[in-house]
């Protein structure tokens, strides 16, 4: 098969990658990650502003004309132990354009120095704050990568259990789902960008000790019943689509509004790569299906 131009270039950089996951120290990593987010251009029309969310770091991504009522909370992927990079804040970017809303990334704490349940703490103590700045639940919706999708859908249980107003719906781009099925990864397949020796060292990371098997660090082992309206993109030929397939299979045989997309071809979280147009296609549906959520409450309010 041949493939269009602007795949085959991003493909040949994706072994690189992997190479950098398995031996680049991790404290390197991270340095290397942090000197390049101040100088990350976010294009014409969006403005990056700090904030702390009762204690918790976070980004404001504001586009010009937005709307004062919505919000998206974005919980970024990185194995748990990365934090913030330069893709996630242009793709943050790029969706807030598109959706005419702000967007609060969240920088919570990390592993292996704070396993589980930091991050997720973090992203609580996140939606909260929204909250308490005014922001309706039901003008809310929470999207994750990665990492991020699994704090994105822990954090939904969590809420949901303490009685705490939930939000819109979620989107969640190559979730990790089972972290206690982690450790016999990529026997006779290899993942394009994912190595499966990584993916182990990320799960130690977070796991610090804990029951793998908690909902709320393996959602596919909680119960998924009462959760807002579900959108999962996956790729084809990565690591975790087993993840993402299950997780929906239950969320839907549990009565959520849980929709699965696999996309032919492509790697873990590929929406990074705004080049490409499988990553457009991908977030534009995000898009689409968060503004007809969103929308459905404010016309039932009328």
């Amino acid at each position: 098969m041949t493939l269009p131009p602007i795949e085959r270039r991003i493909r040949a950089g994706l072994p690189l990658v992997r190479f950098l996951q398995e031996h680049l120290p991790l404290r390197l990593a991270r340095f290397l990650l942090e000197q390049s987010l101040p100088r990350t251009p976010l294009g014409v029309g969006v403005v990056r502003q700090a904030v702390s969310a009762d204690g918790v770091p976070c980004e404001w991504i504001i586009p010009q004309n937005c709307s004062p009522e919505r919000a998206l909370l974005y919980l970024h992927g990185g194995g748990f132990v990365f934090g913030l990079t330069p893709p996630h804040l242009r793709m943050a970017a790029h969706l807030a354009q598109m959706l005419g809303q702000r967007i609060l990334m969240v920088d919570y704490r990390l592993a292996p120095q704070h396993p589980f349940p930091a991050a997720l703490q973090d992203c609580e103590t996140a939606y909260r704050w929204l909250l308490a700045q005014g922001f309706s639940s039901r003008q809310v919706v929470i999207a994750g990568d990665s990492a991020g999708g699994n704090l994105a859908i822990a954090l939904l249980l969590k809420l949901r259990d303490r009685g705490s107003p939930l939000p819109a719906a979620a989107a969640c781009l190559s979730p990790v789902t089972d972290l206690a099925n982690k450790q016999k990864l990529g026997q006779g397949f290899q993942d394009p960008l994912l190595p499966a020796k990584a993916v182990e060292f990320y799960t130690r990371s977070y796991l610090g000790g804990s029951d793998p098997r908690q909902p709320l660090i393996s959602p596919v082992y909680g119960d998924l019943r009462g959760l807002p309206p579900l959108l999962v993109h996956v790729g084809e030929d990565e690591l975790l689509r087993d993840d993402a397939e299950r997780l929906v299979s239950l969320a839907q045989a549990a009565g959520v509004d849980a929709r699965l997309e696999i996309y032919p071809r492509m790697w873990h979280v590929w929406q990074l790569n705004l080049a490409l147009p499988q990553a457009a296609q991908s977030l534009e549906e995000m898009v689409v299906f968060f503004k007809d959520q969103l929308d459905s409450f404010t016309q039932g309010a009328s």
